[in-house]
């Protein structure tokens, strides 16, 4: 596995990876964009509302990187627009982690 050079992706000692995303909510569409303080910038078309941008964060990330939902997990962060997610070690040979190198 061959993660890409950029600050928002971290490999842990587990195999995991940790990805420092700034979400910016109720965008018109979901889409990255770019980089902000270190982190990936995220347009959510969802509202900050009930956990469904933090739900559409994770399905969207998910797809992105071409893996189940499950294999993605929200770690800190969960009302904040700062936000750290994990994906798991078992699924990180299997992403698409080009995908995220913007």
């Amino acid at each position: 596995m061959t993660l890409p050079d950029v600050s928002y992706l971290r490999l842990e000692k587990t195999g995991a990876v940790i990805i420092d995303i700034h979400v910016i909510p109720n965008a018109s569409r979901t889409q990255a964009d770019g980089s902000h303080d270190g982190a990936l910038r995220v347009r959510l078309h969802a509202p900050p509302v009930d956990g469904k941008a933090n739900s559409a964060l994770i399905a969207w990330l998910a797809d992105a990187l071409g893996l189940a939902k499950r294999d993605v997990e929200l770690i800190r962060g969960q009302t904040a627009k700062r936000k750290q997610l994990r994906v798991s070690a078992a699924a990180c040979d299997k992403a698409d982690w080009p995908a995220l190198a913007i």
